[in-house]
């Protein structure tokens, strides 16, 4: 009778440690499952590889080349996508025309944007041929879309072919 009763001790004391155990991995699961989710936001924008590939080759591939990898008269946005966030890169999208040019962070002019535009105004320089995409509903609809297509091509998650829908 007293060895019944150690044994059904001994079944209890299991399951109440395999409980604490279980409970224990369930919290930290939780707490991994969320710090996952964050990684996995950050390295994956929201917004379609394909839909933004879509919008590259109709829009911008004429100039920076269908690998978004530069032409003569336009640059390499690899290396730039690669260093900026998307909101930067929504911002030079929408509103910049010279990608060579640092983004203004307090709102004030750039010295060099201000040299820039004095050559424009004095017509030393040959005009900007990149437009500023605010006005373009196919572009500021799906701007997230594009901005997941070039940070995959910059962090080498997307090849130069097309990707799969």
């Amino acid at each position: 009778m007293a060895n019944r009763q150690n044994v059904k001790g001994w079944i209890a004391l299991g399951l109440a440690l395999g409980s604490a155990l279980g409970l224990g991995a369930c919290s930290v699961e939780w707490q991994n499952r969320q710090a996952a989710r964050e990684v996995a936001r950050a390295a994956n924008p929201p917004g379609s590889v394909y839909t933004g590939w879509r919008l590259f080759q109709d829009k911008c591939a004429s100039c920076h080349g269908a690998a978004a990898t530069g032409t003569a008269s336009a640059p390499n946005l690899l290396p730039l996508v690669r260093d900026m966030g998307a909101q930067q890169f929504m911002s030079v999208v929408l509103r910049r025309y010279d990608w060579g040019l640092p983004v203004a962070r307090d709102g004030r002019q750039d010295p060099a944007m201000a040299a820039l535009m004095d050559d424009l105004l004095q017509r030393r320089q040959h005009a900007l041929t990149m437009p500023a995409w605010q006005g373009e509903p196919g572009v500021t609809v799906h701007i997230a879309d594009l901005y997941a297509y070039l940070s995959a091509r910059a962090h080498d998650a997307q090849g130069p072919g097309r990707p799969t829908p």
